[in-house]
């Protein structure tokens, strides 16, 4: 995932969230932001010292940002936070992506319908 389509500053992910869209999985939480004026998506990792180190977590954070490039297209200008959960570390990459691939439907799902009014 290129740096672009990343949200890296500590205050974009603080508005994202407190803005208090969500949706919840068993491994993930998903907050996203209504679309700004941005055309390209930007997603957000959240990992917790409570999965494990550092190389734990560093691990954790690679396979999500391949699952989120797998996922979406980056076309329409949402803003995600994805925040991992414990349970993560129970399930293979097939099945942690499947999740995630359900999350995002419903994400863009109600962004379609906050947009449309």
């Amino acid at each position: 995932m290129r740096r672009r389509y990343r949200v890296t500053r500590n205050e974009d992910f603080q508005k994202i969230i407190r803005q208090g869209h969500s949706v919840a999985g068993k491994d993930f939480v998903v907050y996203y932001g209504l679309p700004m004026a941005v055309t390209n998506d930007r997603a957000g990792i959240s990992v917790s010292k409570k999965l494990g180190n550092a190389v734990v977590r560093n691990k954790v954070k690679r396979q999500v940002r391949m699952m989120i490039s797998e996922i979406t297209d980056f076309k329409r200008g949402a803003d995600l936070i994805v925040i991992v959960r414990k349970n993560y570390l129970n399930n293979d990459y097939r099945t942690n992506k499947n999740e995630l691939n359900k999350l995002c439907e419903k994400v863009y799902n109600n962004l379609d319908a906050l947009i449309g009014g």
